[in-house]
């Protein structure tokens, strides 16, 4: 299974044994919208929801911090999602959350696990069928299993401002990044490049061709051959970044999961303003 699914691949695929749906939805805190009640309202047929902004490590001091692994288990467990299953990930949402959830999906080791090329948005614009009804479906066992996704910590990319082992772009608008006034942002990361996620996809929602996803960070400044980790405000659109950097196949990547929030929050990170240098 590709990566990146179409709504035709998965219209035809529909209801087979070892398909599972995901809708991993969720919204900003200040959007308005609520993704449970949505879900409720209208979700692919046969769709489970994953629930992602719960999806998280309510024991780290990191905000919004990926799930553990026993907690990764615990919630595919009680999706159901059984060893060999594939898992089809979309959204309805402005954000593009469900690179959140591949990424989360990808580092525990589920590997059939794809996106819905432009989430629900663009499976509703096509005419297809929407379905209020909840599917039951049974709970599983599942393991714990080793991570295998590179997740970079706070101290790891203090050491990367001197080091300069790994290059460091940015998911946030150029507003944030930059700190201007009003943005709520002090700037960013010393030596970070700025590539707002939203440029890797076409105005439908759907991502853009791998040709111009690899030209979208080099006109930001980044070197495809040396490493990248991918930071956000909360990790979430970041993941959007590294979504595209799989998509190149780029193996040498990393998510910083703290983010803004965690790196913002400390009166001891250091902070540059303006653009990228």
């Amino acid at each position: 299974m590709e990566k990146l699914v179409s709504t035709e691949w998965l219209a035809a695929r529909l209801g087979a044994d070892d398909l599972v749906v995901l809708d991993a939805t969720t919204h900003l805190p200040d959007s308005g919208r609520d993704a449970v009640e949505e879900f409720g309202a209208g979700h692919i047929p046969g769709a489970r929801f994953l629930d992602l902004a719960s999806f998280v490590d309510t024991g780290s001091d990191v905000p919004k911090a990926l799930p553990t692994s026993a907690q990764f288990a615990e919630r595919m467990g009680e999706l159901g999602i059984a060893p060999g299953s594939r898992v089809v990930l979309y959204d309805d949402s402005a954000i593009k959350s469900s690179a959140r959830a591949w990424f989360i999906l990808d580092r525990y080791g589920i590997d059939q696990v794809a996106i819905l090329d432009g989430g629900l948005e663009k499976w509703r614009g096509e005419g297809r069928e929407v379905s209020q009804r909840i599917v039951d479906h049974a709970p599983r066992h599942r393991e714990e299993s080793t991570p295998r996704r590179d997740v970079k910590s706070k101290d790891e990319m203090l050491a990367n401002i001197s080091q300069g082992e790994w290059q460091v772009v940015d998911a946030r608008d150029a507003a944030r990044f930059e700190g201007r006034e009003g943005s709520g942002s002090q700037g960013h990361i010393p030596g970070a490049k700025s590539l707002h996620f939203t440029r890797l996809l076409n105005e439908d929602g759907t991502y853009k061709s791998p040709g111009a996803i690899r030209s979208e960070f080099e006109n930001a400044g980044i070197d495809l051959v040396q490493p990248v980790v991918t930071t956000c405000n909360s990790g979430m659109t970041a993941s959007v970044l590294l979504f595209g950097l799989e998509l190149l196949g780029k193996e040498d990547s990393a998510l910083y999961d703290g983010s803004w929030q965690e790196w913002g929050a400390d009166p001891d990170t250091p902070k540059q303003s303006g653009q990228a240098r």
